[in-house]
């Protein structure tokens, strides 16, 4: 699909007040079609803010916001979603006594625009089943087929979470930090995963973990008080003296002094000292 000015999604001087705060401030980003960016940034920096007006669940204070080229700002979610952008959600929002194909057949439905009625029988839209098939295979959750959802583990619920994203099909899939609560084994598989099933679609993605960030985008956005202060590729942002600064140095010392903390405990562990009274 050909993109009018080549961006798969575009912001421009966006900003966003609550009262007298502004959160968002003149924010400006242009991502490219198949593009994978992860927006970083401390706490309270407006990530989380910047994803509800991408996908309408805020309205924008000033700005535009374009998905392949077409102004969204105001728009409502099912219209936003409908136009192909897609979002999940850093709690798992999952309907919990449905069984994973239940689940994935409901969003399935949704994006071919099936309407509920008590005279169609939900078997016989063969359409719908087929997908909600390939969207299970996709995920690797084919052989849980017919567990309910509040039976999986917690990486299986966030893949489920990821199969109903990506069920309609969108262009442009937004991820709420996928990869929070996982154990390391978890994330490297997950991570995998995220590759897979947004092959060839646009990815943005608010990310904690520095490990995934670095190793699944193509580019960075680091947001910090509500402005983008870089948007590079990872090496490029690694060496950036403002982010360091801003942002990335503290968060990576923070790891060091950790990881230094878990050899130091290990060391200790290892000499079996006891303490003298």
């Amino acid at each position: 699909m050909s993109v009018p000015g080549g961006y798969a999604l575009e912001l421009r001087a966006l900003h966003k007040r609550f009262g007298k705060t502004e959160i968002i401030r003149g924010t400006e980003l242009a991502v490219r079609p198949g593009e994978r960016v992860a927006i970083i940034g401390p706490n309270g920096a407006g990530k989380s803010t910047l994803f509800n007006l991408i996908s309408g669940r805020f309205a924008p204070s000033s700005g535009a916001i374009l998905l392949k080229g077409q102004d969204i700002a105001g728009r409502s979610p099912f219209e936003i979603n409908r136009l192909g952008l897609a979002r999940s959600f850093q709690v798992s929002n999952l309907f919990t006594r449905l069984s994973v194909f239940e689940n994935i057949r409901c969003a399935v439905l949704w994006s071919l625009g099936y309407r509920y009625a008590f005279w169609k029988f939900l078997a016989d839209l063969e359409d719908a089943n087929r997908r909600a098939e390939q969207v299970l295979e996709m995920i690797r959750l084919d052989k849980r087929r017919d567990v309910l959802a509040m039976n999986l583990t917690y990486a299986e619920q966030r893949a489920l979470e990821i199969g109903i994203t990506i069920a309609g099909d969108g262009d442009v899939i937004l991820l709420d930090e996928p990869t929070a609560g996982m154990s390391k084994s978890e994330t490297g598989r997950f991570v995998e995963l995220i590759r897979e099933v947004t092959q060839g679609k646009t990815l943005l993605t608010v990310e904690h973990d520095m490990g995934v960030v670095f190793g699944l985008a193509d580019k960075i956005a680091v947001l910090v008080y509500g402005e983008v202060i870089a948007f590079d590729e990872p090496a490029a942002v690694r060496a950036n003296a403002r982010v360091q600064e801003a942002y990335l140095g503290s968060v990576l010392a923070a790891a060091q002094a950790e990881q230094a903390g878990q050899v130091d405990a290990s060391r200790l562990a290892g000499d079996g000292a006891t303490p003298q009274a």
